[in-house]
């Protein structure tokens, strides 16, 4: 018997300093009641039809965070399945031009160091990402 394969989303997220604090970065916690609720990530959204990576993450921030984002190099690439979806993951530096992050498309959002960031639930897709960030594999912009 053959499953079905799960469909397959390409997901743009940004590693955004605090302004001021380069140790710190903007993580959010999903919204109850949808899938992964209360899990937390990496501020970003879906890549839809038509738009580049560095659209849709700045699209996806100014939706959920009411901020503009100045949209960096390309930092890691990732892939991981869920039962019901594929994400391929991509994360990409990422500088607040204008506005302060609220939470309208999140429950919660932290400015944290990646070992601050070890101790929350994060999504499956993110793991190896903090994984990479916290053993300071991840080549960051000065």
């Amino acid at each position: 018997m053959t499953g079905r394969a799960p469909r397959t989303v390409r997901v743009v997220a940004a590693l955004i300093p605090q302004p001021g604090e380069g140790s710190r970065f903007l993580v959010q916690q999903r919204l109850p009641g949808g899938s992964r609720a209360l899990l937390w990530e990496f501020p970003g959204g879906k890549v839809e039809a038509g738009e580049t990576d560095e659209s849709a993450l700045a699209r996806e921030c100014r939706e959920e965070l009411d901020v503009e984002l100045e949209v960096g190099r390309r930092l890691w690439e990732g892939r991981h399945t869920y039962p019901d979806l594929t994400v391929e993951l991509v994360l990409y530096w990422a500088r607040l031009v204008s506005g302060e992050p609220k939470p309208l498309g999140a429950h919660a959002l932290r400015f944290l160091t990646p070992p601050e960031m070890t101790a929350l639930p994060f999504c499956e897709a993110d793991v190896p990402l903090l994984d990479e960030l916290v053993a300071g594999r991840m080549e960051l912009p000065r």
